[in-house]
């Protein structure tokens, strides 16, 4: 049985929540993404190779895949310090969708082949693209964690994209959302909160054989070897830059649109807090550290 499905198991039992990963269309067919709130299916096609030169201008982009409060917005800095990565904050491309109207437009759309989700990942390309050129760089990297509920859209939208897998100590994500607002979010209901999330990341990283895995622990502790091994994957050379991003004020960090706070805005890599002790992780984060090989 695989660690995505032991964890969705164990999920279940402890908090009756699942994460179900879509079926993948075959060859030629649309599928359907999720319904936002009182809104129909979007439907879609996946481009095959020989579209992708007409119907996406963006080219193999790069998604940073992660539960919240997984330290994305520093990999994010540090992958934008590089002179051929573009990183903006936090786009929620998910939350931007596209609606025909009437039916003239609906009928219109379909006539050209494009339904719903088709002209969302139209938008989708559009907007990440106009960020690139303006940028003056090669590729794009997306880090908004609510992606890790879209992986698979992402995927069938841009079938060249590549996807970075960031991982933390599941109790060092629940500890450090609880901290996040104390008040309106209890230990024990941030706990709640980032299982999810948790299940979600494992769904994806076993769906992608292709993917690159990378700890929060391992870029604090050895983030010159980390960003090596990054920059190899992307097939890009290492650049130095990236271990001193630079300082940011309040208003290029925004609250919402990632990490806002004094660590981040320090221009380097701070320490990462200590593992938890022997007894300290909630039984319901258990599978969660077992799947991703932290000691719990």
């Amino acid at each position: 049985m695989s660690l995505a499905r032991n964890l969705n198991r164990a999920l279940t039992a402890t908090t009756g929540l699942q994460v179900r990963r879509a079926a993948r269309p075959a060859k030629g067919r649309t599928t359907t993404a999720p319904r936002s709130a009182g809104r129909p299916e979007a439907t879609y096609r996946r481009p095959s190779a020989e579209d992708l030169a007409t119907d996406r201008l963006l080219r193999r982009p790069v998604f940073v895949i992660s539960s919240i409060r997984s330290g994305s917005t520093l990999l994010r800095m540090m992958l934008g310090a590089h002179p051929r990565l573009h990183a903006p904050h936090e786009l929620h491309l998910g939350r931007m969708e596209v609606d025909c109207v009437n039916w003239f437009s609906r009928r219109a759309m379909s006539a050209l082949g494009l339904e719903r989700g088709d002209l969302e990942h139209l938008l989708w390309d559009r907007v990440l693209h106009r960020e690139l050129v303006r940028a003056g760089k090669d590729f794009v990297v997306e880090k908004t964690p609510a992606n890790v509920y879209m992986y698979r859209r992402l995927k069938d939208c841009w079938p060249d994209a590549r996807f970075v897998f960031l991982l933390r100590h599941p109790e060092s994500i629940a500890r450090s959302w609880h901290e996040s607002d104390p008040v309106k979010r209890p230990y024990d209901k941030a706990v709640g909160e980032v299982l999810p999330y948790l299940a979600a990341v494992e769904e994806a990283r076993a769906a992608d054989a292709d993917g690159f895995t990378v700890r929060y622990e391992d870029i604090t502790a050895g983030p010159e070897r980390e960003m090596r091994r990054l920059c190899a994957f992307l097939g890009v050379d290492y650049e130095p830059a990236m271990l001193h991003y630079g300082e940011r004020s309040g208003g290029e960090l925004v609250r919402g649109l990632g990490d806002w706070r004094d660590t981040i805005r320090t221009g380097t890599v701070q320490p990462g807090r200590a593992l938890p002790g022997e007894g300290e992780v909630p039984e319901a984060l258990r599978p969660a550290c077992a799947a991703w090989g932290y000691p719990s």
